[in-house]
């Protein structure tokens, strides 16, 4: 197979990488354009450079848009062609561990620092690939990537994602044509592309606010999944998937004997390792700090790891119910930081609104994308990388919901199922309540009840969980042309898949599957890429997550506190006394913002006459919850914004 190395290699203009292409296609004169139109797609992913590369028939083609965070100068270019011109890579995210692996390979294969043209993990990861095959390298790596590897002799492409999903790749066939990219923006430009959306992922967004598992809002378009790689056949276009890491093999592992010291002295040299990985850097680094447990841990061995203040940002909000600037603004102080910290108003907030469709490559309708939004945009002005405190509360037991679902269990499971059975199907005057609680100081009272009820009915406590956290469990469907029974997610399995651990640590593993890399990654990587700022993610490391799952859940949770191994690290080095507080998170008052500031917006997307046309949602349902939202009778608030963030990302389309 003869190629074109590089048909165009733009350099400096200013991006986080991003990569697409296709394989099998026949239109030879069109590959540089549409090479071109795909890359220009993902350019926020990666603006500092653009390489394509294509087979000399067109058959094959790729295009990487390189945000320089390690190695800036041409070396790390990309596509990057292997030296005997065999294998061509294109690769999204960062291996931490590249330079330990350059010496393994020099080590066990006898390579000579010269043969590499650089310092980019690029190159390592290349050259490991060539020598170690595709499984052995990727068990090898430590990082967050999506890569795709094309070996001419063999007639083979590899595509391949990290064990957490921290980095997306999603890939299909369309009209014979496979297709790869970091973003489905990416493939639609594709004259292959057949753009019909999926009903039943539709459905799952109401469910949920997000899509989750392999599923995207496109039919024939699929997410590959964390911890896997597929191979290629380019002649036949047959392929094969496999798992070089499972999260549910981790889980159903025998858990290990060491005491609770011995687990906290081991989860505490693996945090300051990955921190110190993952501040390799050649361009400004930062970190983001909402002043809870899990940012400022990482802040704090940041800043131990560091000759010199560290960045750190944090957004705040005028309303108190909502602001957690001046708890970071205290953490920061303590450590010493170099601390940024911006106060939105209504205004600032929802300006960024109208960013949302095209900032998400499918509709996404979790509620803090907003100010994820605004913190990623703040923190890109002084940065090019930052990290996250993501994961902890889906790896040591911080969410509320898990103590809420077990609690609301114990109650209903002693009640005789026909009782509950019954008690589930009695009808509420649910606005006459809300309009009680009101009185009484208690807020939609009458929603809280109706989902409550809908709980009777659950036959164990997973079941429970998934309706807990669901939007739609106990609304119904309302998408038009599909199956009205809740589409099978993660959640939808009710059976115990992991006896050896509890019941809360099973709806961990849960959201580790699917919350945690289709929700909250998700949410991340996109508004970081807005602003071309690189996310990393030091509790999601693997190490961290398989030391997690090995220690018992006392050892996570003791005495009914959760995160406790990560609250003992921390308060080593930031007192108790800052950080012990209720939680309020990473949001805004969409309930509120929907019947002033954002109700014309919503009106013109909800019309009756749009929906009407669109054909995809039950028109009189979604008015009539429209009008008791603006009546204050019912709290529809996040079922109208998973319908208003499908509406507006349907407007982009």
């Amino acid at each position: 197979m003869r190629s074109r190395r590089n048909i165009k290699n733009y350099t400096k203009a200013n991006n986080m990488c991003g990569i697409a292409g296709f394989i099998g296609w026949k239109s030879p004169a069109l590959v540089e354009s549409t090479l071109d139109k795909m890359g220009k797609k993902i350019r926020t992913r990666g603006p500092d450079s653009k390489g394509i590369w294509a087979s000399d028939d067109g058959s094959i083609g790729f295009v990487h848009q390189r945000l320089a965070i390690v190695e800036l100068s041409d070396a790390g270019h990309q596509p990057m062609v292997s030296d005997c011109g065999r294998y061509v890579l294109v690769f999204n995210g960062e291996i931490y561990n590249h330079l330990s692996l350059r010496q393994e390979l020099k080590n066990q294969f006898g390579l000579q620092a010269e043969q590499c043209h650089g310092h980019s993990d690029t190159e390592t990861l290349l050259r490991a690939a060539m020598l170690w095959g595709i499984e052995e390298t990727l068990k090898r790596l430590v990082g967050m990537f999506a890569f795709v590897l094309l070996d001419k002799e063999l007639g083979t492409v590899c595509l391949a994602r990290d064990r957490m999903g921290e980095k997306p790749l999603y890939w299909g066939v369309q009209n014979g044509t496979f297709l790869f990219a970091s973003e489905l923006k990416a493939l639609k430009v594709h004259p292959s592309f057949v753009g019909e959306i999926d009903r039943s992922s539709i459905s799952l967004l109401m469910q949920h606010g997000y899509i989750p598992g392999r599923n995207s809002i496109y039919k024939g378009i699929e997410r590959l999944s964390p911890g896997s790689y597929m191979r290629l056949e380019v002649e036949t276009g047959d392929y094969t998937l496999k798992q070089y890491w499972s999260l549910q093999e981790v889980a159903s592992r025998s858990q290990s004997k060491k005491s609770e010291k011995e687990h906290l002295a081991d989860l505490e040299v693996q945090l300051k390792e990955t921190i110190q990985q993952q501040m390799l850097s050649d361009v400004p680094l930062g970190a983001f700090l909402s002043g809870g447990i899990d940012s400022s841990m990482t802040c704090a061995l940041m800043q131990e790891q560091s000759s010199q203040p560290i960045q750190t940002f944090s957004i705040g909000f005028n309303d108190p119910k909502y602001d957690e600037a001046i708890h970071a603004k205290k953490v920061a102080q303590h450590l010493g930081t170099n601390h940024t910290e911006l106060y939105v108003t209504a205004k600032d907030a929802l300006d960024k609104v109208p960013e949302i469709a095209s900032a998400y490559c499918e509709p996404f309708a979790d509620q803090s994308q907003i100010a994820t939004m605004l913190v990623s945009e703040m923190a890109s002005k002084s940065v090019t990388v930052a990290l996250s405190g993501d994961g902890g509360d889906e790896l040591f037991g911080g969410y509320t919901r898990y103590n809420q679902a077990l609690s609301l269990w114990g109650k209903i499971s002693h009640v005789p199922a026909f009782l509950r059975s019954v008690s589930a199907k009695t009808p509420l005057p649910i606005s006459g309540l809300n309009a009680a609680g009101g009185i009484v100081g208690k807020q939609m009272l009458g929603d809280k009840l109706s989902k409550g009820l809908n709980l009777m009915t659950s036959r164990n406590e997973l079941e429970l969980y998934h309706r807990l956290i669901s939007v739609t469990a106990h609304s119904g469907s309302i998408v038009l042309e599909c199956d009205n029974r809740e589409p099978t997610s993660c959640y939808s399995q009710y059976d115990r898949e992991y006896p050896a651990l509890s019941v809360k640590e099973e709806f961990m593993v849960r959201d580790v599957l699917t919350y945690l890399p289709d929700d909250i990654l998700v949410k991340v990587d996109r508004a970081a890429m807005l602003s071309s700022l690189e996310t990393r993610v030091p509790l999601l490391d693997h190490r961290i997550v398989e030391l997690a799952f090995s220690m018992p859940i006392e050892h996570k949770v003791r005495n009914g506190v959760a995160k406790w191994p990560l609250r003992e690290i921390l308060y080593k080095r930031v007192p108790k006394a800052l950080i012990e507080r209720p939680k309020k998170g990473f949001s805004v008052p969409v309930r509120d913002w929907l019947k002033t500031e954002l109700r014309d917006w919503a009106e013109s997307l909800l019309s009756e006459q749009r929906l009407r046309c669109q054909n995809y949602l039950d028109v009189e349902r979604v008015r009539g919850m429209w009008r008791e939202h603006l009546l204050g009778k019912r709290d529809w608030s996040y079922l109208l914004w998973n319908i208003l963030m499908f509406q507006a990302w349907l407007e982009e389309q």
